[in-house]
């Protein structure tokens, strides 16, 4: 246009190396020294059979040691990869010191036996977290993503503040471990009232429908922030029903409520997954998707099923948040060929499933009696069934190669899920009621049916026949407007 050749050859940036500043190094070093110690401490109490406390103030469990282990090998993957992702960042300092100060805080949540102790964890917990959300000063964008995030933090722990007041007054004791061991024995409407507050503080940490909101608005914190909240700070919900695991399984209609709303989120989160075309909103909505499954599992009684689901969730998550930068690329829309194997590749996908939920049956016993076990089961070989027919759909191997093939490549992760699930089962063997099974009811039967329904509507493509479906889920899966870049012209330098 202007009469000047303008070259098309790719500049090579120079090499960014690892920060070489003093707190980023001491706090890598301090994190993976946490992680060792963690490890050593399961290992000597799964030995020995040890526990130790602080009588009314600590009690470090099963519960706690596994979460430790999980929590500081997380976080030490975040530590090493910031050190080259935030080099040249000028408030560097504060960010690792903000992530080593966020380990350390969920260290606290998980091991505290003092209901004050585990209030100010969990409001800190919030707190740092909003902070890492809006760690870029500048941008007004991720200042007001901090504020909706801190909000939305600061009510669930004066709602979990208030649940554990409520509890501490009933029992006349301030210990966590001492509260549960009165399930059972409490005044029924204090007892809901209370279990309402901590169900609702766990729906809210875990951005739950309808508190997806401030989850879908924080992808304004850098990707190591970012992973290290999908991987192990939206799961703490789960480790709050965990640990008052006895209140809830003695009140059948709690359970029920855990195990509706947890398919509720389940389901919208996945269906938000289906319209969103940004990476990290796809992220933010498979999450509210895989709380809701960790909430139904908390439902079904199997909270030790819950702790294993958060800590597959957290290496899954913490994989594709530190990958997505390599997954973004600018493509133009084009037709795929259809690999639609017809009867031969529903067949297979059936068999898959029946054989994932039979593998799972055998090494977990779970499903082999008629009780919440047996929806539990069914969980499993629905998920198979799906991802059979995901990989058969997406794979471009020879067809005969994807019929043998993916089967396998499905069935695999369920025996290792089972296996994994008995050992986080035995591990936490000294924490009271981590598989505690209710009944089958209405209400699974309801679920379950709910599940089957929307998989065959997906099958069917009838989410895509509805424009009014897609506009409003689309709406729904969209961050709060003050935290959205609207133009290119926002992400250039000034």
């Amino acid at each position: 246009m202007t009469g000047q050749s303008q070259s098309t050859d790719h500049v090579q940036l120079p090499e960014t190396t690892p920060s070489s500043a003093v707190v980023p190094r001491a706090a890598t070093v301090g994190v993976w020294a946490l992680f060792v110690l963690s490890a050593v401490a399961l290992v000597v109490s799964v030995w020995g059979g040890y526990e130790w406390s602080i009588p009314g103030y600590v009690v470090v469990d099963g519960l706690a040691m596994v979460m430790w282990v999980v929590a500081t090998f997380f976080s030490g993957i975040v530590h090493s990869y910031s050190r080259r992702y935030m080099a040249g960042d000028g408030r560097i300092d504060q960010f690792f010191g903000r992530i080593f100060a966020f380990t350390l805080i969920v260290m606290a949540v998980t091991a505290a036996d003092h209901v004050a102790l585990f209030a100010a964890a969990w409001l800190g917990m919030g707190l740092t977290m909003a902070s890492l959300i809006g760690h870029v000063r500048g941008w007004e964008q991720a200042q007001a993503a901090a504020a909706i995030a801190r909000r939305y933090f600061v009510a669930g722990s004066a709602v979990l503040a208030g649940s554990l007041a409520l509890l501490a007054w009933t029992t006349g004791t301030t210990s966590i471990s001492r509260i549960v061991d009165q399930a059972g024995s409490l005044p029924p409407e204090l007892t809901m009232l209370a279990l309402g507050g901590l169900f609702l503080a766990a729906m809210l940490q875990s951005a739950l429908l309808p508190f997806q909101g401030w989850l879908l608005s924080s992808m304004t914190a850098p990707t190591p922030a970012s992973a290290l909240m999908h991987a192990g700070f939206v799961n703490a919900g789960g480790i709050l029903l965990t640990r008052f695991a006895p209140l809830f399984a003695d009140v059948p209609t709690a359970m029920s409520l855990l195990v509706v709303v947890g398919a509720t989120s389940a389901l919208f989160g996945q269906a938000l997954l289906l319209v969103q075309s940004d990476i990290k909103r796809k992220l933010g909505a498979s999450t509210v998707a895989q709380m809701g499954f960790m909430i139904l599992q908390c439902g079904l009684g199997f909270f030790a099923a819950a702790i294993t689901h958060l800590i597959l969730h957290g290496f899954y998550k913490a994989y594709l948040f530190l990958s997505a930068g390599a997954t973004v690329e600018q493509t133009a829309p084009k037709k795929t060929a259809s690999t639609d194997l017809g009867l031969p590749g529903l067949i297979v996908s059936l068999g898959a499933a029946a054989g994932g939920g039979a593998l799972f049956v055998a090494i977990t016993g779970k499903g082999a009696h008629l009780d919440s076990g047996a929806f539990l089961a069914f969980i499993v070989v629905l998920t198979t069934l799906h991802a059979t027919r995901d990989l058969l759909e997406r794979s471009t191997l020879p067809s005969r190669i994807k019929l043998v093939g993916i089967p396998f490549i499905v069935v695999v992760p369920i025996a290792v899920y089972g296996f994994l699930f008995e050992t986080i089962s035995a591990l936490l063997a000294t924490v009271p009621m981590t598989n505690a099974p209710t009944e089958l009811s209405v209400v699974h039967l309801a679920v379950g049916a709910l599940f089957v329904g929307s998989y065959i509507a997906v099958e069917l493509g009838w989410h895509r026949s509805s424009k009014r479906l897609y506009v409003a889920l689309l709406n729904h899966s969209q961050p709060a407007p003050k935290t959205v870049l609207t133009t290119k012209e926002d992400y250039n330098d000034a």
